[in-house]
């Protein structure tokens, strides 16, 4: 691989003995990453003609510096990213027993034409089903929808589900600057609780980064500022107070808000205009939504863990980006064996609806 994208841990794990620890190794959990992404270069095709010039907020807010980063990050990982061939030995060096891909964020594209947005998902859908399909031991599938146009969206939704068998949809920060929250999106998400499928939020950049374009500072911090933004907004607006039942798992650890609530329940407790829609604090819809544990520090995890509880937590690494966990297992080592057993595989199991056992005899 390449040197700096996605280091494998050593058998003893960088992080301590514990690093090539399974769950339950042999048994019916399995090391599950929930946050690993593949690209469908068929949907690029059709969706990159009719993209937006900036409409991309990483490229948008972005210095030169961080441009030639990227190309050259993209340069060396282009192979991982625009096909599965590569993915097992990864898997297997970094003791990943099943990947959940999920598309290139770059993919959701919200600003094309419906017609275009609706082909688009389609061939990535399509895309990531055949990946899937290829190695159904190891690989599960989480798809895109066109939310510019609800009812479109809730159909593809259904088709992905019903369809292709795939176990979660990524969904961004917003839609063309609407939040998730938005009215017109309800349906969409009322599609989701009922069917039980997952959603797996993923940002793609601050999308006011004027002051985010050195260093990579709109994924290193505007990344973590969407997601706050977009949970803030689907718990003020009264999203997960009607829909208590909706899936959603958060990337990056759940962006600050996951970490900083204690302000928005002051908020709610002192004012009106933080309690129109909600009859319990913020927190308390926060431990509805569930978390990768991509946040690279002892204490970030360790306080997730307790305050949301490791049945809330799942595996991610972010593969094959430079952004990712280079050591996703040892990662973990420090916690306990029934804390370990939840998020490195139980957690994400339950959240797609994995038969794990039935998995495992496809490949034999």
């Amino acid at each position: 691989m390449s040197a700096g994208i996605f280091k494998c841990a050593s058998a003893a794990g960088s992080r301590g003995a514990g690093g090539s620890l399974r769950v339950k190794q042999g048994g019916a959990t399995r090391v599950i990453d929930i946050h690993c992404h593949l690209n469908v270069p068929a949907a690029d095709a059709v969706l990159r003609p009719h993209a937006a010039a900036g409409s991309d907020a990483m490229r948008q807010f972005s210095s030169p510096q961080t441009d030639a980063v990227n190309r050259e990050q993209f340069a060396q990982i282009g192979k991982k990213l625009n096909s599965i061939d590569e993915h097992l030995a990864d898997m297997d060096a970094a003791g990943i027993d099943i990947q959940a891909i999920s598309p290139m964020p770059g993919q959701l594209l919200y600003v094309v034409p419906t017609d275009v947005a609706r082909e688009g998902a389609r061939l990535t859908n399509d895309g990531i089903a055949a990946a899937v399909a290829k190695y159904p031991d190891r690989l599960c599938g989480m798809g895109l929808i066109p939310l510019q146009a609800p009812e479109l969206a809730v159909l593809e939704m259904r088709r992905c589900v019903k369809e292709l068998g795939l176990r979660g949809i990524e969904i961004p920060s917003h839609v063309n600057g609407r939040e998730l929250s938005s009215p017109e999106l309800r349906p969409v998400l009322r599609a989701a609780e009922e069917l039980g499928v997952l959603l797996f939020l993923h940002p793609l950049g601050f999308t006011h980064g004027e002051r985010l374009k050195d260093h990579y500072f709109n994924n290193v911090l505007g990344n973590p500022i969407e997601s706050t933004i977009a949970l803030a907004h689907l718990v003020f607006d009264g999203v997960l107070d009607s829909l208590p039942k909706l899936k959603i798992c958060v990337a990056h650890g759940g962006g600050y808000v996951s970490h900083y609530w204690g302000r928005m329940d002051h908020a709610w407790r002192a004012r009106a205009d933080c309690r129109e829609h909600i009859s319990k604090p913020p927190s308390h819809y926060l431990r509805q939504l569930y978390f990768d544990t991509l946040v690279f520090d002892q204490a970030e995890l360790r306080f997730l863990v307790d305050v949301y509880g490791a049945d809330h937590l799942c595996l991610g690494t972010d593969y094959p980006f430079d952004m990712s966990e280079p050591d996703p297992v040892g990662f973990h080592a420090s916690l306990s064996l029934a804390e370990r057993e939840q998020i490195l595989g139980g957690t994400a199991a339950r959240l797609l609806g994995l038969n794990l056992a039935a998995m495992a005899e496809l490949g034999r």
